[in-house]
């Protein structure tokens, strides 16, 4: 039986690339005559460089950017060719904010990424737009790149209030006759109840008296710089750096069909008689663009059974199917949340196991 090992990260506990390991080692234990194929995923966040390095090559070029907080930061692009990946993450993540202070995180990092990509020769730059802790509609990035404004563009929401002259053109003319790609896993507009604040805002530290403030600081922003493109889909992803990037022209893709291309994702899961994909928590926002949705709409496609290994599962057996998943299973209900988190490789691979024993002929 050939299998496909398709998932994505399990956040806070096991990288895209370790969780396949993990899946491929422990489906072996029960069923070693099966030939299993890696092929670890990303939708635009953490781990978005290392999943197309392993499959596209090309060189990381290591640079120091600035933090959520403006301290220096250490971060990567990815060079193959022309083409230069971002991700976003590396600099704003949620990691490095803490959930702490959000209303003061800055893109800005972000800015310092693209420039130092345009700086190594890309003219194409992908960004990978995911797992952020900032809140900034993009603005810090913008700064970057050396828009100006009547308040500071790179002190997070918080400099934005008061705003009423915004500049894009110096950013703009930075980014002259580069093709900016934004690749992110979410569909959200900049603001309003589906808006970047409303739903992603808690995740990242905001409390919920403080989110029609930062929300309403955006749709100033927006209605200075450019209203229409505040609506457009993805336009609040991380944060709003969607948002920033639509401003600069740039081109907005699905992170995770982004990545099923670079990895020939389609014709490996034909050649294929399974496919599993994973995450850490599988439940009915996955279909929002999620590693977990992509993978099985490309099964699908190719007629072939997707399941759901999770560290969480949190749907049911209709809602899988309106994923496109026959069956999912989960770490913790397994092994139990402690286990799970204090041995997040063995436990998976104990799962893989388990389940190979139902699914391998």
């Amino acid at each position: 039986m050939r299998v496909l090992v398709a998932p994505d990260k399990f956040a806070g506990t096991l990288t895209a690339v370790q969780a396949a390991a993990a899946i491929a080692e422990g489906w072996s234990r029960t069923a070693p005559g099966d030939i299993i194929e890696q092929a670890p995923m990303a939708d635009g966040g953490p781990g978005f460089l290392d999943v197309l390095q392993a499959s596209l090559g090309g060189a990381l070029h290591a640079v120091t950017v600035s933090g959520p907080f403006g301290e220096p930061t250490p971060a990567a692009i990815l060079l193959v060719g022309d083409t230069a990946y971002v991700e976003s993450g590396q600099s704003c993540g949620l990691h490095l904010t803490g959930r702490t202070d959000p209303e003061r995180a800055t893109t800005r990092g972000v800015g310092e990424l693209l420039l130092a990509a345009t700086d190594a020769g890309a003219t194409t730059v992908v960004v990978g737009l995911g797992g952020s802790g900032t809140t900034d509609g993009g603005a810090g990035l913008l700064a970057a790149l050396g828009a100006t404004a009547d308040c500071p563009l790179d002190r997070g929401p918080a400099g934005l209030a008061g705003l009423t002259v915004v500049d894009l053109g110096p950013a703009r003319a930075r980014l002259d006759g580069v093709r900016v790609i934004a690749a992110s896993d979410v569909d959200n507009p900049l603001t309003g109840l589906f808006g970047a604040v409303k739903t992603f805002g808690p995740q990242k530290g905001l409390v919920e008296d403080r989110m029609p403030v930062v929300d309403g600081w955006l749709q100033d922003f927006a209605a200075i710089a450019d209203r229409r493109l505040a609506l457009e889909k993805g336009a609040g992803a991380a944060g709003g750096l969607g948002y920033a990037l639509l401003l600069l022209g740039a081109t907005r893709v699905s992170g995770i069909d982004l990545v099923s291309d670079a990895v020939g994702l389609p014709a490996r899961a034909a050649a294929a008689d399974l496919v599993i994909t994973g995450e850490g928590s599988f439940d009915f926002s996955s279909r929002a663009g999620k590693v977990p949705y992509g993978v099985a709409l490309v099964a699908g496609s190719a007629a072939r059974p997707c399941i759901v290994l999770a560290g969480r599962v949190d749907v049911g057996s209709r809602e899988m199917r309106a994923l496109g998943v026959e069956s999912a299973y989960s770490l913790v209900e397994l092994v139990g949340e402690e286990r799970a988190l204090a041995d997040p490789a063995g436990a998976l691979a104990e799962l893989a196991a388990r389940t190979a024993r139902t699914w391998s002929r």
